[in-house]
């Protein structure tokens, strides 16, 4: 199970590594490369939204499947621990699926602003040469 978190991990840094690039001021010559990059990889970096979802539902199974302690001495310490050291797992994994999907939703905001913003400069060049 640990694996499917490094993923989702390693997918939610990449996220930000490509926001932090294409919004740094003064990359203007990296920022026309970027954008190809970011925009051929938003598509495959859509399967990040399903994962989400499944494991999203995974920790709302285990919630739902946990074992209860109804009464004061149903449960041993250790048994204890190890239920409240699930629940701060889980709470830690709901924060990174939520990074994840958000990062992703922000970068394909920016992507398509910035990609707007260089089809409007572009017009902007065009009209100021045919002023000339």
């Amino acid at each position: 199970m640990a694996l499917e978190w490094v993923v989702l991990g390693y997918a939610a840094g990449a996220e930000a590594i490509m926001l932090l690039l294409l919004t740094l001021p003064g990359l203007d010559a990296l920022r026309r490369g970027m954008i190809s990059v970011v925009r051929s990889a938003l598509k495959p970096m859509m399967s990040v939204v399903p994962f989400c979802l499944f494991l999203l539902m995974d920790i709302y199974w285990k919630y739902e499947m946990r074992p209860t302690c109804d009464d004061e001495h149903a449960c041993t310490p250790s048994e204890h621990l190890r239920h409240q050291k699930s629940i701060m797992k889980s709470q830690r994994n709901a924060l990174l699926i939520a990074a994840a999907l958000l990062l992703y939703w922000i970068l394909f905001s920016v992507t398509s602003l910035v990609v707007k913003l260089d089809h409007l400069q572009q017009r902007v060049d065009k009209l100021k040469k045919r002023d000339d």
